[in-house]
């Protein structure tokens, strides 16, 4: 899928939260409705098949139970996404990346191995910390292989991990800087990497035992010095991904980094199309979750590539892949904190539909139940769940995006505020509570009926002020 990802390490973040979030994008004219649930031990088999690849393996005895937003219609799997685990343990999976001929001819992907329909399932469950995550799904990749190339994020209240595959049975991960963030657009991203580390301690990267002899054997390292460039011996560098994927990364860089780089000189270090966009860097600011949403949400703005912008170089308009697409199906931001109690550690944030319209909202992940708003989506448009409600309040403010982006920008604002109020509130009365469970319930309930209220005001005014805009109106009353 055509996603992007964001990672924030902890000394990045404004309360000392790792954060990782995901747009979870469908493919060109597809639009995939999501729901969120608690998946129960008791409800995960022992045996797990993949419907697209039928792709088996046997999973461990005693699984967490995690959260996750799989798929509102069978048919085509599960592709649980994203979620957190009853130990505190995030997790997204999968932004779909590049790779290059070299790689996949030395080692080709497989066709009855595992892809993104299935990553979640078979590792959020059974792993106690973020490096651990790394280290089961790396060995699944070594011994069944996937049919697809993938970059997935592990967190904890520590640190994150970020991993790549290679190919059909290799793979490279490596830990996210505490005091910097991560830009990742659909392409191979990693562009340092320490082999000693990686064979001895693993403090910051890991990858598949044979890695190095692989590179060796295949000719895969394209450095002129010492300096081992995973990107260049891994990625791609093609002319689609100047349009598709490094303009992301541009953007983010930009935004965090505004006075960093002269971002928008042609002829500066860093382009839309540039080849060598860092993979990380360090805020000139603390990193928020609004600041999450709001780049997840982007779409060139204040540039001439703004396809809502004034612009008057009408070619560069709509140019390059926005972050905030038309085809997002939610974005999840996973944020855990360790100086909260075990129970309100992991807030997990929440949009559906197109971001650019859309609005996030946060849940304690230790719920035992989804709120039904969130649970309830159906294959048919109804306005009785969020992420219908949030389609066609999408639909309806793009085509009049001058008049009711207003009202979107209140409504994001109302239900973040608010959000963030609830929590507040709630995380004292859930560290006093002696059913904690049934608090977080409470709270999750009180956050829902909140969002579904402002949902619905919001969706009465985009309603009213496209109405007007219809190309039958006129203007002389008939009274």
């Amino acid at each position: 899928m055509g996603c992007t990802t964001i990672l924030v390490g902890k000394k990045a973040s404004y309360d000392g939260s790792t954060m990782i979030a995901r747009n979870d994008d469908s493919s060109n004219g597809k639009f995939t409705a999501k729901k969120l649930q608690v998946i129960h031990p008791k409800n995960m088999p022992r045996i797990y098949k993949s419907v697209l690849s039928k792709f088996e393996v046997e999973l461990p005895e005693n699984p967490l139970q995690y959260t996750a937003m799989p798929n509102a219609v069978e048919g085509d799997g599960m592709w649980a996404a994203a979620g957190v685990n009853k130990e505190n343990i995030g997790m997204t999976a999968t932004e779909t990346i590049t790779s290059n001929a070299r790689v996949l001819g030395a080692d080709p992907l497989v066709k009855d191995g595992f892809g993104e329909e299935d990553i979640v399932v078979i590792t959020l469950p059974y792993i106690h910390s973020a490096k651990e995550g790394v280290k089961r799904l790396g060995l699944l990749l070594e011994q069944f292989g996937t049919y697809e190339s993938n970059g997935i994020a592990f967190s904890d209240v520590d640190s994150i991990w970020y991993m790549e595959t290679i190919g059909g049975h290799h793979w490279i991960a490596r830990k996210v800087p505490d005091d910097s963030y991560v830009m990742m657009p659909n392409q191979f991203g990693i562009d340092e990497f320490d082999f000693e580390d990686a064979y001895s301690n693993e403090n910051e990267y890991m990858c598949s035992k044979d890695l190095k002899e692989f590179i060796e054997e295949n000719h895969l390292n394209l450095s002129q010095d010492d300096h081992f460039n995973p990107r260049y011996a891994f990625g791609s560098h093609s002319d689609s991904d100047h349009v598709y994927n490094s303009p992301r990364a541009w953007y983010m860089g930009r935004y965090f980094n505004p006075a960093t780089y002269d971002w928008d000189n042609p002829h500066g270090k860093y382009s839309p199309e540039s080849d060598e966009l860092p993979w990380c860097l360090v805020p000139e600011k603390k990193i928020t979750p609004s600041d999450v949403k709001y780049i997840l949400s982007s779409h060139y703005q204040g540039t001439p590539y703004d396809p809502y912008g004034k612009s008057t170089e009408s070619s560069l308009k709509g140019k390059y892949r926005t972050i905030g697409i038309n085809r997002t199906d939610f974005v999840a931001l996973i944020q855990l904190n360790g100086h909260k109690i075990k129970e309100c550690q992991a807030i997990e944030w929440i949009a559906e539909g197109s971001n650019v319209f859309n609005t996030m909202v946060p849940l304690f992940a230790h719920m035992n139940t989804a709120p039904e708003y969130l649970a309830n989506t159906t294959k048919d448009v109804s306005t009785d769940n969020f992420y219908w409600a949030s389609r066609l309040i999408g639909a309806l403010a793009d085509a009049s995006y001058g008049n009711s982006i207003t009202e979107i920008d209140r409504y994001q604002l109302a239900v973040e505020a608010k959000g963030n109020a609830i929590v507040k509130k709630y995380e004292k009365l859930i560290e006093d509570s002696q059913d904690k469970a049934i608090a977080i319930q409470s709270a999750n309930e009180e956050i829902v009926e909140m969002l579904k209220q402002e949902t619905n005001k919001v969706l009465n005014k985009v309603l009213y002020i496209r109405s007007l805009g219809m190309k039958n109106a006129f203007n002389r009353s008939d009274n």
